[in-house]
């Protein structure tokens, strides 16, 4: 498999949250580093976050991931509330 690389940075993870895969890149040489972004068929990278620090930006990665997770959780229990509930069977009799 080849590297993926956005902006001269080289993707070495990812965390697929849904539809939106976050990742994290490293350069060698240039200031900052380090990168998070947003990712959607894995090529179409947005809303980037760049860092010197190394702990840091894998911190990000967690977080961005984490947020996404919560709000992917919160969306399907609002979507189950507006469910009708289906009546117990036993109670029909």
């Amino acid at each position: 498999m080849a590297d993926r690389i956005n902006e001269g940075y080289t993707i070495t993870d990812s965390i697929q949250v849904g539809e939106t895969e976050f990742v994290f890149g490293k350069r060698d040489g240039k200031i900052p580093m380090y990168v998070t972004w947003a990712c959607k068929g894995g090529d179409n990278y947005y809303w980037g976050h760049y860092f010197s620090d190394l702990l840091e930006a894998k911190k990000d990665l967690l977080v961005r991931a984490n947020e996404e997770l919560e709000y992917q959780i919160e969306r399907r229990a609002r979507a189950a509330e507006k469910q009708p509930q289906e009546p117990d069977k036993e109670c029909e009799r």
